[in-house]
Formats: C-alpha cells, structure tokens, sequence
C-alpha cells in the first residue's frame, strides 16, 4: 500500500491548455481523481483512462470525506477543483478536514483562476488594484456582500465578480450594480466573459449602467473598472500610471 496522499488540483479555466505543467503531471499521477460532475466531465475527455469518482454540486464535504477514505486506502488522490482550488475552492476544506487524517499527505497544486482567464480575454483590466468578490449567498450573507461591494466601491477597485447569477438569484447583479453605481459613474468600463477556456467562450465590453441590464449566468465572469479605466480598441484597459505612454 502507498503513502497517502491527496493532490489538489487547480485545474484552469477549463481547456486542456489551461492546466499547467505541474497540475497535468499530478493527474496523470493520481490513481483516482475526485471531483464535481462538471469538472470530471471535461477530465474524462482528456484523460479517458483515468479511475474517477464524481459528486454534484452542494455535496462538497462528502466529496472531501470520500477523498480521504480513497487515500487511506493507499490510493493516490487528485482532487480537482475549476480555476485555483485556493480561490472559492476547496483546498481549505481539504486542509481542515485534514486535522483528523494526520497520516495523509496534502499538496495543494495553483491553477489559473477565472479573474486571470477572463482578463486575458477582454484585454487587461487588473494591471492595478482589484478584489475579487463571490455574490453567490450560500454561504456568505448578503449584508456582507453588500457591504464589501460598497466599501471596494468606494476605494476605487476594480471589482471582478463571481458567482454574478442562478435560478434562484437573477436580481443579484443588478443589485450589485446598484450599490456600485452610487460611488461609480454609469460610464465605467466594465466587461463579462463567459465559458472560459471551453465550447462558447465569449467577451464584451460595456458600461457599468448597460451591466446592470445584462444577463449573465454562473458560467459568468463580470469585470468593473475604477476610475481610469477605458477601453482601447476593443480592450479593456486599466492603466497603472507609468509615465510617458
């Protein structure tokens, strides 16, 4: 029987071209890969020969759970999450599951996250100061989402939003918007970029007042400029200041 370990994977925004060298490597490694039925659904296409053991979506602690039973049994476990398994993944859970599996080894492997992927699509938007903030309420209250959206507003950051909509929160970005527009003007950059690295991916920019009538969907990334934001061509630019340009 092997060491047991569990490798984390962070694997991109989905293309195969997305995984880096060294994510590749540990799923090619692993003798069982662990993931959400979305994410196993494009690893089976690229690694057909691979074992896998999938749960859907809100099943998260049992998929962690059943990654460290596979992993005691001597199995070596890749257990992969979209974009960076640190960014709205679950690494931290891994970790802190981990407490209680002292005899598992955990390595935690980046991937490129969707404020990364989808920047790169629309041109680059985060050259200076940006936060990321997640408008899914499932685990996080809307107050403080509230509160973190009017206080990023109000500093001045570029704002990369994810999470911006589903079936039972299609107003959360208007209301996001909303609270935005009483510190931005209507006019600000912003961009959305959808299907990142798979079948349909796609990139616009538009204003902060056309956002607020946008449909989007969890496939989704929204991008809101600050202040010196613009648009170059058909890019979205955030200059960071440097003189003579």
């Amino acid at each position: 029987m092997g060491n047991p370990r569990i490798d984390v994977v962070g694997m991109g925004p989905g293309s195969r071209e997305g995984l880096t060298l060294e994510a590749e490597q540990a799923i090619r490694e692993a003798d069982l890969i662990v993931g959400y039925t979305v994410y196993i659904k494009l690893l089976k296409s690229y690694f057909p020969e691979k074992a896998y053991l999938e749960t859907p979506m809100r099943q998260e602690a049992e998929r962690c759970r059943l990654a460290f039973a596979k992993a005691e049994t001597g199995k070596r476990v890749a257990f992969v999450c979209s974009g960076d398994a640190g960014v709205y993944g679950l690494a931290g859970m891994i970790l802190q599951m981990g407490q209680a599996h002292q005899q598992v080894e955990i390595r935690v492997f980046p991937g490129v996250t969707a404020a990364l992927s989808g920047a790169a699509l629309l041109g680059a938007p985060l050259i200076h100061d940006f936060c990321v903030i997640s408008l899914s309420d499932l685990l996080t209250p809307w107050e403080k989402i509230e509160k973190r959206i009017r206080l990023a507003s109000e500093a001045d950051f570029v704002i990369v939003l994810y999470n911006p909509s589903s079936h039972n929160r299609r107003d959360y970005l208007r209301k996001a918007c909303e609270v935005m527009l009483l510190y931005k003007s209507p006019e600000t950059i912003c961009g959305i970029a959808r299907q990142i690295g798979r079948d349909g991916e796609e990139s616009r920019s538009l204003t902060l007042g056309e956002l607020m009538d946008t449909d989007v969907d969890m496939f989704t990334t929204v991008f809101v400029g600050n202040q010196e934001t613009r648009r170059i061509g058909d890019r979205m630019v955030t200059p960071r200041g440097y003189r003579n340009v």
